[in-house]
């Protein structure tokens, strides 16, 4: 049985949807179940939102460097530190980006959404020919979803943007090294990388709502490197999402690394 076919037939024993993309970084072999069904992001919809910051910082129309200060208006619910600290303090864009990514600081993410404005993400989504992506809403925003807006994506979407981060063409080289960085410094677990050995390269970015579960990543091993995506909606719970990213991930693990998959 092929790894596809292995990856479809574990999706049928799952509830709920289930979207993903696979792809070999060295031979270009993948395969997309799902792929470009458009569904909710969660806080995927943060890997466009540093796209288009490293794209303004590239063109000058900002610096990494700049500050801002943190206010009590600013302070978002969800994950995140920094509406534990005390309002006031100032953190560069650079850091802001970094906590929007590592430990998904939904704070950050909004503070660097005015800085940089939602259309720009929109535009940059545009560009790139993300078919499924579109930032509709800041993050926590209850009023934008009881209306209707909400941030969406596809599995197809976010393997083009790992790709391009993996292959140096996203923004430039030197921006897609720096996502890159970041994105290696990942805090959350749980998904990608449950079955697996704690020691694997993984640069990724995840994400959750309600019955929502998703991660997207960069598996980094030297000479077989390969990128994998997992979405799922209508989870029942968090735990049965996150359970169906980690099966996927470890049959692709199995199959493409050749060492056993742990699952207890």
């Amino acid at each position: 049985m092929s790894l596809e076919d292995s990856i479809r037939s574990l999706i049928q024993t799952r509830p709920g949807t289930v979207c993903t993309v696979f792809k070999d970084l060295a031979s270009g072999g993948h395969f997309a179940i799902n792929g470009n069904l458009c569904v909710p992001s969660a806080s995927l919809i943060k890997l466009p939102v540093l796209a288009e910051l490293a794209r303004q910082d590239q063109e000058g129309r900002l610096s990494l460097e700049e500050s801002i200060a943190v206010q009590q208006k600013d302070l978002a619910g969800g994950d995140g530190i920094l509406k534990e600290l005390a309002p006031g303090h100032r953190f560069t864009l650079r850091e802001l980006a970094t906590l929007m990514i590592i430990v998904s600081d939904n704070t950050a993410a909004n503070l660097l959404i005015d800085r940089l404005g939602m259309d720009a993400v929109n535009a940059l989504d545009r560009q790139l020919g993300l078919a499924a992506t579109r930032l509709e809403r800041k993050m926590m925003d209850r009023k934008a979803l009881e209306e209707g807006r909400d941030n969406t994506t596809c599995a197809a979407d976010m393997a083009f943007l790992l790709e391009s981060i993996y292959k140096g063409t996203l923004i430039s080289p030197a921006a897609s090294g720096w996502m890159l960085q970041v994105l290696r410094q990942q805090q959350q677990g749980g998904r990608l990388q449950r079955f697996l050995p704690e020691d694997v390269p993984l640069a990724h970015k995840c994400g959750d709502l309600d019955g929502i579960e998703n991660d997207a990543g960069l598996f980094l091993f030297p000479g077989r490197p390969y990128l994998l995506v997992v979405l799922t909606s209508h989870q029942p719970d968090a735990r049965t999402g996150q359970e169906t990213i980690g099966l996927i991930s470890s049959q692709v693990y199995h199959s493409f690394i050749g060492k056993e998959p742990r699952h207890g």
